[in-house]
């Protein structure tokens, strides 16, 4: 009696344009075993791409087959595209089971391998399958060309970004939160190349882009952020269309940003270090002989110490985190004006707050019935296709439409909810007194501390009393007051 082992393989793709499913082969291939009076070794159910054989359930076949070499075996399939849809692959796998005395056959397109001619045939056969992978993927990357030409974005969106449809049905990108506000973050703090990029990722990674370092130094170089699509035209020669997204940054930035990380990058460690330690450096003048303090480190025994010191003969030199703590001192000493703490109330106040907030939180449950209904017609619709009253294409049709709306009313929802919890946000942001505003210097980054020193500069310290007095300009000196002690409060 003739024994053999069944292979069924089915891709989603083809399930879905081809209505290829894997219990029906299965069942076609049993009624021939059983009509030819051939034994059932064993069934290999195979869900994956034809393009080569690193498929599982091939090599657990194969693996099979090899344990008895002499045997005399059989492999059955539906036809040769089930084998392989690369005729490289196939004829180099076919050899191989040779040796190990196995037989593949396609029951819808037999050939007898005994007779020469017939490998014209298994040629037909093989390449007809490989030719339609070829020109399906010469019609997708034509597709995905016309698509960027229009100004489109194909395939999954940037970080950033999300998946969408319009209301013609057609993909869209439009930006997600709170990733795009970072982004656009990240390309600010690029542009003023006073930190490392690693340095500039792991605050983005605390912020919240999650993404691995490589991820990241590809989005700093996608063109997709200020609004522009990459269309490949030779191997060295690309083409940029304005995309219909909206973009996150300007193309000014972005080319600003190319230019800083494409170059030496003069930002160093040891120059993050110096920045972070001695930000004050540039604004510091010498007490004695008036010339600008530097600022560098001190080896001792046990560790390094920080000065900030005088290159001149009379060689000043003072703590320097001593004068940072004096500096941070001096301006937490300082306090909004009562006139500026009312205007800044006054702009985060919005009268129409809690109106916005009521047709935000309507529209809300509008969106979640109507993606309630969507999936309520999904299941009636696979209930009548498992009850054979619906056919593939129909059901098929509609778990598509499904797909587009849900989508694109998860969408709106996500815009809905980060609106409301904007609302939160503000009413937080309301509840918080201004008045000791600067009180979180210490806590700023280095580029923040130097841009908030360019506007308040120490004016001159005391080397006995190891102070810092600060220069206010007529402007600032009418928003920032000296804080009143609770003795003085009347």
């Amino acid at each position: 009696m003739k024994t053999a082992y069944l292979y069924v393989r089915v891709s989603t793709d083809e399930q879905k344009k081809k209505g290829y499913s894997l219990p029906e082969q299965e069942d076609r291939l049993l009624k021939y075993c059983d009509y030819n009076s051939i034994k059932v070794l064993g069934i290999y159910r195979e869900d994956y791409s034809a393009k080569d054989f690193n498929r599982p359930e091939w090599k657990k076949l194969l693996a099979i087959v090899r344990q008895k070499p002499r045997e005399d075996k059989n492999i059955l399939f539906i036809k040769w595209d089930r084998f392989s849809r690369n005729i490289e692959y196939a004829y180099e796998m076919i050899g191989l089971l040779r040796k190990y005395n196995t037989t593949p056959i396609a029951i819808d397109q037999p050939i007898d391998l005994s007779v020469p001619e017939s490998t014209v045939m298994l040629a037909v056969y093989l390449s007809v399958p490989e030719a339609e992978n070829s020109r399906r993927a010469m019609n997708t990357a034509n597709g995905i060309r016309r698509a960027k030409q229009m100004g489109r974005f194909p395939g999954k969106a940037p970080l950033g970004y999300i998946n969408m449809s319009d209301f013609d049905g057609r993909k869209i990108i439009v930006p997600k939160q709170p990733e795009a506000n970072i982004i656009k973050w990240v390309f600010r703090q690029l542009s003023k190349n006073t930190n490392k990029i690693d340095y500039i990722r792991k605050i983005a990674d605390a912020k919240g882009l999650k993404c691995s370092r490589s991820h990241f130094f590809r989005i700093i170089r996608n063109p997709a952020y200020c609004g522009l699509i990459s269309i490949k035209i030779s191997s060295k020669e690309q083409q940029m269309v304005k995309g219909i997204h909206d973009p996150l940054i300007s193309e000014v930035l972005f080319n600003e940003v190319q230019r800083i990380i494409t170059r030496k990058r003069i930002v160093t460690s040891k120059t993050n270090e110096l920045n972070e330690t001695f930000y004050l450096k540039s604004f510091l003048l010498c007490p004695i002989c008036y010339k600008r303090l530097c600022g560098s480190f001190s080896k001792g025994k046990t560790k390094r110490y920080p000065y900030y010191h005088c290159n001149a003969k009379c060689k000043t030199r003072v703590n320097a985190l001593t004068l940072n703590d004096a500096y941070c001192s001096e301006l937490q000493s300082l306090q909004l004006s009562k006139n500026v703490t009312e205007l800044f109330s006054s702009i985060l106040e919005d009268c129409n707050i809690n109106i916005k907030k009521a047709e935000d939180i309507q529209q809300r449950n509008m969106l979640v019935r109507r993606l309630r209904d969507q999936e309520l017609l999904l299941s009636q619709a696979r209930k009548l296709f498992v009850a054979s009253v619906l056919g593939n294409d129909d059901y098929y049709a509609i778990k598509r439409e499904y797909q587009i709306n849900s989508q694109s009313i998860k969408g709106e929802l996500s815009n809905v909810n980060t609106k409301l919890e904007n609302y939160k946000k503000h009413r937080e942001l309301m509840s918080v007194s201004f008045i000791d505003v600067l009180q979180v210097f210490k806590h700023l980054e280095t580029a923040d501390k130097m841009h908030l020193v360019s506007l308040i500069p120490p004016n001159r310290f005391d080397l006995q009393k190891r102070s810092v007095s600060l220069h206010l300009d007529s402007a600032l000196s009418k928003i920032l007051l000296p804080k009143i002690s609770e003795k003085q409060q009347p």
